[in-house]
């Protein structure tokens, strides 16, 4: 699978076909199969452009869709299955897609990411952290939260590092209550990282790590890349 090079005056008449809402910049789109493990492709493509379309720019027509559209059937023919309980699902910033990645306008710095996996044991998976640093320095649908790094004693070096990765502010004290506001958690009581997110829409995302974790990850985002879950040993 390889990236669509458009020549500039066609891609401007696709975004002008989109209600003239054109972007500056780019977005990051990733290809991705069995929760992140088999990597498809990486490229990028350009903001102002659908989810649906940016995927379609750059799959070179390897894209089949349903529901009018709305919803993708398959990939470079990976075929989502009903008997198989297999589909492709998609993520923005590491938020799954609230709705058709047709409706979707991705934004400069966006991550455009679909993989394909079994829905058999998770339909839904709301937030993952593969997109690290993201959702914290961009957000999702062009709207950022501010991002409060809490930590515990013996946690300060590990929650500072993580603050400027994530452009929070880190914060002592693991019992304070944020509104409206992504929490960072660094917490040396924490026998592992993990990462969730609030129900609502647009909602905070909430990450917790060890101070070891936040260490490491401060020094290489890339080390969580394309996982749901969790930080790598």
């Amino acid at each position: 699978m390889s990236l669509r090079r458009l020549a500039l005056p066609l891609v401007a008449l696709l975004l002008a076909g989109c209600g003239g809402q054109r972007g500056h910049g780019m977005a990051r789109l990733w290809i991705t199969r069995d929760r992140g493990s088999v990597v498809l492709f990486t490229g990028r493509v350009p903001a102002g452009l659908t989810a649906m379309q940016g995927l379609e720019w750059a799959a070179e027509g390897q894209v089949k869709t349903r529901y009018g559209g709305r919803f993708v059937q398959s990939i470079d023919g990976i075929q989502g299955s009903l008997s198989g309980e297999r589909d492709w699902f998609y993520f923005v910033n590491g938020i799954e897609g609230d709705r058709s990645a047709a409706e979707y306008r991705l934004h400069p710095g966006d991550v455009e990411w679909w993989d394909y996996r079994s829905w058999r044991d998770a339909m839904s998976v709301p937030v993952v952290i593969g997109a690290f640093p993201e959702p914290f320095v961009h957000g999702f649908d062009g709207h950022r939260l501010r991002t409060v790094v809490t930590f515990g004693p013996g946690a300060r070096r590990g929650a500072e590092a993580i603050a400027r990765v994530v452009h929070g502010k880190a914060v002592p004290g693991l019992g304070s209550r944020f509104t409206n506001a992504n929490v960072v958690r660094v917490d040396r009581s924490l026998p592992t990282s993990t990462i969730q997110k609030s129900l609502a829409a647009g909602g905070p995302v909430f990450l917790t790590l060890t101070p070891r974790d936040a260490l490491r990850l401060a020094r290489d985002p890339k080390l969580v890349e394309f996982r749901y879950q969790g930080v790598p040993q």
